[in-house]
């Protein structure tokens, strides 16, 4: 299984905390996982200009074409103004349509405010949903006040980002037995 933890910001440590957090959990406690994260603040990625995502080379075309043969994907986000960051919805732009079919996508959301927890179900589950992702059905929200000195302290967070990887494994694994059988059907 290929899972990309994809940072969906340049600037900022929240959102870098909280998935090297979901990074480390895999390399602990499921070290057959193969993990990639993907921290858009180390890639120069070109604005998209309609162009098919393999036609990208040096930075983008790494970061499309590694998204692309993920298995499932692991979205973190910091809310900015109300909104996703430009340069998350930029990576949605350079990849094609249906470039999440058949991908487990799971969301981990940072933000100042309570008052954006519904970001992620306004903005981010429609695109990913338009793209054609498996959601998990739940998604981890975490406030400025769980984190102290760059480390997540609120235990509930770190239960709830734990029982998110489970999520993104064992339905990324339903659904690969399940197109396993479908094809078993066909018999050739």
């Amino acid at each position: 299984m290929k899972v990309v933890l994809l940072q969906g910001s340049i600037v900022g440590s929240k959102t870098r905390t909280a998935l090297q957090y979901v990074q480390t959990t895999f390399k602990d406690k499921y070290p057959d996982i193969e993990v990639t994260m993907l921290d858009l603040a180390q890639y120069d990625i070109p604005f998209s200009d309609g162009r098919n995502y393999l036609e990208y080379t040096g930075d983008a075309g790494y970061v499309t074409q590694t998204i692309m043969d993920a298995d499932a994907v692991i979205i973190g986000t910091p809310v900015f103004q109300a909104s996703i960051p430009a340069t998350l919805k930029n990576i949605f732009d350079l990849l094609p349509e249906q470039a999440l079919l058949n991908k487990v996508v799971s969301i981990v959301v940072t933000a100042g405010s309570p008052k954006h927890y519904l970001i992620a179900e306004t903005q981010i589950k429609p695109i990913i949903s338009y793209m054609k992702g498996q959601l998990t059905q739940s998604y981890v929200f975490i406030e400025e006040k769980d984190f102290h000195r760059k480390e997540i302290v609120n235990d509930d967070i770190l239960f709830r980002m734990d029982r998110l990887i489970e999520d993104t494994i064992t339905l990324t694994n339903a659904l690969e037995d399940i197109r396993a059988a479908k094809e078993a059907e066909y018999g050739f």
